[in-house]
């Protein structure tokens, strides 16, 4: 069962572990919005391991460009979409 849904404000880990992780530095410590489920995977950052990665919720998620850029010179309108798994994310403010 996922976490999150659809419109969902959601805010990305500011962790910086060792190893392999799937969350783009850019996106750690911002906020976006659920775009869309794409369904459970086997957590990526274990099977790049050689673990048994559990089955979990990846999520695509939109950020505003100047929010992961504060000097982005684009439309304010620009975002970008990450694809990130559900234990990278938190709840986000619903401001």
């Amino acid at each position: 069962m996922s976490r999150f849904k659809k419109g969902d404000t959601v805010h990305v880990r500011t962790d910086y572990p060792q190893g392999h992780a799937r969350a783009p530095y850019f996106t750690r410590g911002r906020q976006g919005h659920i775009e869309q489920i794409t369904g459970p995977y086997p957590n990526a950052e274990e099977l790049a391991y050689g673990r048994r990665g559990a089955q979990e919720p990846l999520y695509r998620v939109r950020f505003r460009q100047q929010a992961l850029w504060p000097s982005y010179q684009g439309s304010p309108h620009d975002t970008l979409v990450a694809d990130l798994y559900e234990h990278w994310l938190n709840p986000g403010d619903r401001s």
